[in-house]
């Protein structure tokens, strides 16, 4: 998976890699033609296939890669010299030939991972791998300027690694927000709900963590978490929508790269216009999808001011028979119906990614949302499209956020081990 621009601007010595494409399920960089381009390709696309499958034994990686058997050990055996990633042995083989060692990505190698929303801020350490090592989730009062969300960060980040188990190294950090985010600086230029307009954010960060810094917007992070380490895990061409407080965002993959757009405002699903939508959005515009399929107008039909989002299956499962919350399930299941299917006839995707609030309405009616979609889409279109429930749960932003920072060092490994050798020596 990829993302056209992440080589981060404000790492030392991290440079753009070639763009890449999706070959079976693994991101692999396009292969220059000199010896030193050969050896980067085949490191980046060895880690990158440990780090989406950990655990994944060196048979199968020469059979995922392409690489013949020879590359494959030469170049695992560099990756566990720069300390990158570590092989087991199995202890039993049942098959014919001699055994194959499993590769795991380094323990010890990690990003922090920054999630500020209306409400509170979530702070992680996300390993190489995508394992969650710890994360700490503080309340915030009301709208919080940027600078006490920055200096919440730092205090939050430095307590979730002092309560890690085991060190490790923190080589940059990776932060999704709920607004329009410009890619190549890393600044929020509108996050509405959050009353914050052309925030420099990630330069806020950097010089506040001494670390470098991506950001970018919250759904289009999910969209890559879920589609790398998730319900999409090795589909080419899916759509993600995510409900939530802050209204609908989503993202594409297309051919397995993402849906960028000029300054990385591209999938911003929420605010294409919905058939019979009435109420203004804070956009500007009238009948935007989520003025229509939204969290408040759920709560209203359940009688609550205030729910938490992994509470809300069990909230609409108990009021199962109310007519009003049946009515309201109905309305918001035919409108999302027919965004699906503009969607569809748009991307021509796969598979439809579900998360939040979204999935709960999903889950409230699976075969309704199914039919509505087939009744109100262009069949040949969405005829074979598959729509699920996204799996990564409240992790999903904290885990796309780190492989967003990630991806540049996928695509130059030896970068990666100069970088975490250095940190290791500093510490």
């Amino acid at each position: 998976m990829t993302d056209a621009e992440i080589a981060p601007t404000t790492a030392p010595g991290v440079v753009p890699a070639a763009p890449a494409a999706l070959a079976g399920g693994l991101l692999v960089p396009a292969q220059g033609s000199g010896p030193e381009d050969t050896r980067r390709h085949n490191l980046s696309t060895i880690l990158t296939a440990v780090h989406h499958r950990p655990g994944v034994t060196r048979a199968e990686l020469t059979r995922l890669t392409g690489l013949n058997r020879s590359t494959v050990l030469k170049v695992v055996a560099e990756l566990v010299e720069g300390a990158l990633v570590h092989e087991v042995s199995p202890s039993e083989h049942a098959g014919r030939g001699r055994p194959s060692s499993h590769v795991y990505p380094a323990r010890d190698v990690a990003a922090l991972a920054v999630y500020p929303d209306l409400d509170a801020v979530t702070v992680g350490v996300i390993g190489l791998g995508g394992a969650l090592l710890g994360r700490l989730r503080r309340p915030t009062e009301g709208r919080a300027r940027p600078e006490q969300i920055v200096s919440l960060v730092s205090q939050l980040a430095s307590d979730v690694i002092a309560q890690l188990p085991e060190p490790v190294v923190i080589v940059g950090v990776g932060c999704a927000v709920p607004g329009l985010v410009r890619a190549a600086d890393g600044v929020v230029v509108d996050a509405p709900h959050m009353d914050w307009h052309d925030v420099p954010f990630g330069a806020m960060l950097s010089d506040a963590l001494g670390l470098p810094v991506q950001v970018r917007n919250d759904a289009r992070i999910a969209t890559v978490a879920e589609a790398v380490f998730g319900a999409g895990r090795g589909v080419a061409d899916l759509v993600y929508l995510n409900g939530s407080y802050s209204g609908i965002g989503g993202g594409a993959i297309t051919g397995g790269v993402t849906l960028r757009g000029r300054d990385g405002y591209g999938g911003e699903f929420g605010h294409t216009r919905v058939d019979g939508g009435r109420e203004r959005c804070h956009c500007g515009r009238t009948g935007c999808l989520e003025t229509e399929v939204n969290l408040r107008r759920l709560l209203a039909a359940l009688g609550r001011d205030d729910v938490d989002l992994s509470e809300l299956d069990d909230e609409l499962d108990a009021a199962r028979g109310r007519p009003g919350v049946e009515q309201e399930i109905d309305r918001q299941i035919g409108i999302l119906a027919g965004a699906i299917g503009d969607l569809a006839s748009v991307f021509n995707p796969s598979m439809v990614v579900l998360g939040g609030a979204l999935g709960s309405l999903w889950s409230a009616a699976p075969d309704r949302l199914a039919a509505a979609v087939a009744a109100d889409s262009f069949a040949p279109m969405s005829g074979d499209l598959t729509i699920v429930r996204a799996e990564l749960g409240s992790r999903v932003h904290l885990v796309g956020a780190a492989e967003i920072f990630m991806l540049a060092y996928l695509r130059d490994p030896a970068q990666l081990a100069e970088r975490v050798a250095r940190l290791r020596q500093e510490a």
